[in-house]
C-alpha cells in the first residue's frame, strides 16, 4: 500500500474498480453475454439507438455487428427495432444487480460508522469530480 495519501487513495480506488469490474465480467458471463452483445445492452440500457451507433460498437465491421443483433433477436432480448424487450431489460437488470451483489463485500467489511466516514470524507471530492464533468 503506498504511503503518500494521495497514492493510497488512488490505489484504494483503483482495487476497488477493478473488483467491481471482475464481478461485472462473471456476471455477463453467467448470463452468457459476449462482449460485443454487452456493448449492445449497455448502449440501450443509456437510451442510445440505435445500439449500433454507440462508441465501442460504431467502429465494428457491419457484418459481425449485424449477426450479434440478430442473435439478441434470436434469444428475445432485442426486438425487430433493435430495441430492449422486457426479457432483455429483465437480463440486463440481473446482470447490475449481481454486480452489486458481488461488488459489496468491501463496503460490508466496514462497520456503519466506518462506511459512514468513507462517504463523508468523499463527498468533496466526488463533488468536484462531478462539477468537472466526470460521472
Amino acid at each position: 500500500m503506498p504511503g503518500d495519501p494521495v497514492a493510497r487513495l488512488w490505489h484504494s480506488a483503483t482495487m476497488l474498480r477493478e473488483h467491481r469490474g471482475d464481478g461485472h465480467v462473471a456476471a455477463l458471463v453467467c448470463a452468457r453475454i459476449g462482449g460485443t452483445e454487452a456493448h449492445v445492452l449497455s448502449a440501450l440500457g443509456h437510451g442510445i439507438h440505435p445500439a449500433e451507433t454507440f462508441g465501442r460498437n460504431h467502429h465494428l465491421p457491419e457484418e459481425p455487428l449485424a449477426a450479434v443483433m440478430a442473435g439478441l433477436r434470436e434469444r428475445g432480448l432485442i426486438d425487430a427495432d433493435g430495441r430492449f424487450t422486457e426479457a432483455g431489460r429483465a437480463t440486463r437488470q440481473r446482470i447490475e444487480d449481481v454486480t452489486d451483489e458481488l461488488a459489496a463485500p468491501p463496503y460490508e467489511a466496514l462497520s456503519p460508522a466506518e462506511l459512514d466516514e468513507l462517504v463523508t470524507e468523499l463527498e468533496p471530492l466526488t463533488a468536484r469530480l462531478v462539477a468537472a464533468g466526470s460521472q
